[in-house]
């Protein structure tokens, strides 16, 4: 797989496979490649996850990982952008290019403390002006910070 001339979604440790189907719909329909990193919170199988992906599954490019650091011992630290709930940085300051990885933790707990703070200045957010909730679906976070670096290449 070519890595380097597609966005890249990378989900670690997704636990809900309605939005895992989501999202590989999404990454079909944008030509994006799908990184899913072990454990998940389902299986492959899951009809949940199938249908939310309908049947556009042979159209989505799927990269298997086993587990957080094999993917990061596979990837270029500069192409990573992290997304949490714990940083002021807006997603639209952002400079995407195609190659880049979106990086998105799990529903329930999102991505782990010591990465965030490693990977500090490659950390966004999605602003929400209403202090009352906590974050956004996963499946519509991704979707919005994709579209964002679509548009930044006029596409």
């Amino acid at each position: 797989m070519n890595f380097a001339t597609a966005f890249n979604i990378v989900l670690v440790e997704p636990r809900i496979p309605q939005n895992t189907g989501s999202i590989a719909r999404l990454c079909g329909a944008t030509d994006s490649i799908l990184h899913l990193v072990r454990p998940l919170g389902f299986t492959i199988d899951d009809k949940h996850l199938k249908r939310a992906g309908l049947d556009y599954w042979e159209f989505v490019r799927i990269q298997y990982w086993d587990s957080l650091d094999d993917f990061l011992d596979h990837t270029a630290e500069n192409r990573l952008f992290l997304f949490t709930t714990k940083t002021t940085r807006p997603y639209t300051a952002c400079d995407f290019t195609p190659g880049d990885f979106l990086v998105f933790g799990p529903e329930t707990r999102g991505l782990p403390e010591s990465l965030l703070d490693w990977y500090a200045p490659q950390c966004a957010t999605l602003p929400m002006s209403n202090p009352n909730i906590r974050s956004l679906n996963l499946a519509m976070s991704t979707a919005i910070v994709l579209y964002e670096a679509l548009r930044q290449q006029h596409l």
